[in-house]
């Protein structure tokens, strides 16, 4: 028989990484526990431990008592093997997050940039006051993610461009990566809440759904078998710029040197904070965003229904151009406008989608809680903080 003498590495690697997930999703475990949801047989969980106890991955955190003979051993895995930040940066505030490495927050901090113009400088000061409120060195993090809007080039992880962040330009991710002297992902604001909604939202585990991002800006998240499609530029849901009948188009939209692409026209100027303010008033209502509009017509009843179908009939426009090329089956409605909506926003849109196209989708509101960005970009700083430390 040949020797292959990389086998019992690779199981045990196979055996150690299985323990882990389990601990991650179900922890904490006995070792019979963690033998009898893995296959393992006991002296095999017991040798995985045991090195997982010594690669300090796995401790003792108490005993689980009711069966014959001495209490048994629980083990979870050490919280600070590792620790990640995510952040989601906007033109007026820095939200930073430090998580450890089984998910849990231990410190959240939102700053406002101060006028500085550096995303380096920014960046640095909200991470570093992050770490130092949770107590946490810097040299710990093992992974970085920064939300931002705008369009994130997925080859070079470079901000293509972004009217919020003019700031945000190539180099961006060479220079923070080198600043922080660690991984940094830069990932689009609106993608990193769809992987928000697939953990913990009303969205868990579906492979195919959209996004719609409705708040100051218009957006747009595509899951397709469980993953994100960014397309070849990173510009893929960037349905602002979708053409809609009776709208003028978007026809500027290539950067020019020392000039930034136009948003005029298109879908975007149907649901611009402009354009909602002044449909609003219309119909007697006012605020000074588009959530404070649709929530006065939430809560004004029968009386803001005509409002509400208009907001609903023009979102409809994007997502059922959305439906008939991708059919997802599931559109989720988040931002500021999709929250103050609620349910009654939602169900407007599904049935404005099901008179314009032959597809109905379910159109429901996000159900993440907090800040979707921020989860989302914690929870791929996790993904690829454990694959790091896991993996070693």
């Amino acid at each position: 028989m040949e020797r292959r003498p990389g086998v019992p590495r690779l199981l045990r690697e196979i055996n150690d990484r299985s323990a882990l997930d389990l601990l991650l999703a179900s922890g904490p475990l006995t070792r019979g526990q963690i033998g009898e949801m893995t296959g393992l047989s006991k002296v095999t969980a017991s040798q995985t431990l045991a090195r997982l106890e010594e690669r300090g991955l796995v401790e003792v955190v108490g005993e689980q008592g009711g069966g014959r003979g001495p209490n048994a051993a629980l083990y979870a895995i050490v919280s600070s093997s590792a620790y990640v930040a995510g952040l989601d940066v906007g033109p007026e505030l820095v939200t930073t997050a430090i998580a450890d490495i089984n998910g849990e927050t231990v410190a959240e901090l939102t700053v406002s940039p101060g006028g500085h113009e550096d995303p380096v400088a920014v960046v640095h000061s909200a991470v570093v006051k992050a770490c130092r409120s949770a107590k946490v060195a810097l040299s710990r993090l093992r992974s970085v993610v920064i939300g931002t809007p705008g369009v994130v080039d997925p080859r070079t992880g470079d901000v293509r461009f972004s009217f919020d962040l003019p700031g945000w330009h190539e180099g961006i991710h060479e220079a923070l990566a080198r600043d922080l002297r660690r991984e940094v992902r830069i990932e689009n604001d609106v993608n990193l809440a769809a992987i928000a909604e697939r953990s913990a939202g009303i969205a868990h585990d579906a492979d195919d759904f959209v996004l719609v991002w409705v708040g100051r800006g218009l957006g747009l998240a595509v899951m397709l078998g469980g993953r994100l499609h960014r397309g070849r530029s990173g510009s893929a849901g960037e349905i602002g710029y979708l053409p809609v009948p009776g709208v003028p188009l978007a026809e500027d939209i290539r950067s020019l040197p020392g000039r930034l692409p136009s948003l005029a026209g298109g879908l975007q100027s149907l649901v611009s904070v402009e354009a909602v303010t002044e449909l609003a008033e219309t119909y007697g209502f006012s605020g000074s965003s588009k959530a404070e509009c649709v929530a006065a017509a939430v809560d004004a009843g029968a009386e803001g229904e005509p409002l509400l179908d208009e907001v609903a009939a023009r979102l409809a426009l994007g997502v059922a151009s959305v439906c008939v090329v991708l059919d997802p089956g599931l559109v989720v409605l988040g931002g500021e406008v999709s929250r103050a909506g609620g349910s009654a926003l939602a169900t407007r849109v599904e049935e404005a989608v099901a008179r314009i196209c032959p597809i109905r989708p379910q159109v429901v509101t996000s159900a993440v809680e907090g800040n979707p960005v921020l989860r989302g970009a914690v929870l791929a700083a996790l993904n690829h903080a454990r694959e790091e430390v896991f993996s070693a």
